[in-house]
């Protein structure tokens, strides 16, 4: 039988979705799940979008043009206005998701070889796309000690040689919810313009910040437009996950230029997605409230639970909807899958993400896991009991 690619065996399983069949395994024994696994929030999409749903009246769903409908990326420039990122429809690429973004981002401006430079734990796909761009992510390890703050400038400095082709960054953070701060944004702005990189920035969770401090986007910072790369979507703002809606901005035209043929290549974006997402922007800012306001009690529901249990410790979340707890256990892989498949308390349990799927190095983040507070506060309670049960279980096996 013929060898699969090199980059297929290179290509990391998903900390967030590879132990799915344990999980399958224990709901067809009859155990109830509670999944801190995955940032797939239970809150409701805007009705907006669902009528948008209903109501498409069409007699042929036609591709759109491969940048995404106009009349859609002319909205978004209204919405990113309110947050004083000043853009025109033609700096705005609707993707297939956030995720088609980084791919595009990366396969448009990095070369076989090329190296970026990435805060870590990171988001675990942003392994995957760069595997798929041939380019290779050297890591900048933050400490759960210090929340997860940008490690010194001097650390990403050291990195930078004749490969190095950009940073990448996720502003707020997943997994970790920690937000930049002016300061280390205009740090990270300096060493983009004393060495000519690309700044990558995923900026998907803008919505949720909670803190006083503001949110500094890569698109503020001044003097390197035309090296900002910035990333987005409607997936975690809207509740939209299933619509696969994202966009790629850069002012950037010859970088422009470069994508399109990726999306060309693709054709065009989702067609009933990109309705959505424009109905989406109609969304009464109530909406926006509730929901920012729920994920509020929610962070303090959890985070007070985590470090209430013995041993357990988690830093306060800036931003998101996620936070990397510190378990007390030698080996969080083992603990989230004994979790699915060998413990119930009273029918029940929890799916966690081992962190060390978050780290480049499989070794890095062993006694950490990332948890999505995406639950009821009633949902979170309970999940907090079971995960204080499967820990004291777990630690006390013979």
């Amino acid at each position: 039988m013929p060898n699969i690619s090199l980059r297929a065996t290179e290509m990391p399983a998903s900390p967030i979705r590879k132990l799915v069949p344990l999980a399958e395994a224990a709901k067809a024994r009859g155990t109830k799940i509670y999944h801190l696994n995955i940032g797939q929030p239970d809150l409701p999409t805007p009705q907006v979008a669902l009528d948008a749903i209903r109501n498409v009246d069409r007699t042929i769903l036609e591709y759109s043009p491969s940048d995404g409908y106009r009349s859609l990326r002319e909205k978004l420039v209204g919405y990113y206005d309110q947050y004083q990122i000043h853009l025109t429809p033609e700096d705005i690429i609707i993707t297939t998701g956030g995720s088609e973004a980084v791919l595009f981002a990366f396969m448009s401006c990095l070369n076989p070889g090329d190296e970026i430079i990435v805060p870590e734990p990171a988001y675990a796909n942003y392994m995957a796309f760069a595997i798929s761009a041939g380019a290779v992510i050297r890591p900048v390890i933050s400490s759960i000690e210090d929340g997860f703050a940008l490690p010194s400038i001097e650390k990403f400095e050291a990195l930078i040689n004749e490969r190095t082709r950009g940073i990448l960054i996720c502003n707020p953070n997943n997994p970790t919810g920690y937000l930049y701060t002016r300061k280390e944004m205009n740090q990270i702005r300096d060493l983009v313009k004393k060495h000519d990189l690309f700044l990558f920035s995923d900026e998907v969770y803008r919505e949720y910040i909670y803190t006083g401090s503001p949110y500094i986007s890569a698109c503020h910072l001044e003097g390197i437009e035309d090296n900002v790369v910035l990333i987005d979507s409607v997936s975690k703002r809207y509740s939209e996950c299933g619509i696969r809606i994202g966009a790629l901005i850069t002012k950037n035209k010859t970088l422009r230029a470069a994508v399109m043929k990726f999306c060309q290549a693709r054709l065009s974006p989702p067609l009933i997605g990109q309705i959505i997402a424009e109905a989406s922007l109609d969304a009464p800012r109530q909406y926006s409230t509730d929901v920012y306001e729920e994920y509020i009690e929610r962070r303090k529901c959890l985070v007070d639970g985590l470090n209430k249990i013995p041993g357990v410790y988690s830093p306060i979340p800036m931003g998101a909807f996620y936070t990397v707890a510190r378990l007390p256990v030698d080996d969080t892989d083992d603990f989230c899958a004994w979790c699915l498949s060998d413990f119930e308390y009273e029918g029940e349990t929890v799916m966690l993400a081992p962190a060390s799927g978050f780290y480049s190095d499989p070794s890095m983040g062993r006694n950490e896991v990332r948890i999505a507070y995406v639950l009821k506060k009633e949902d979170l309670q309970r999940a907090l009991i079971v995960l204080a049960k499967a820990l004291e279980a777990y630690n006390n096996r013979k």
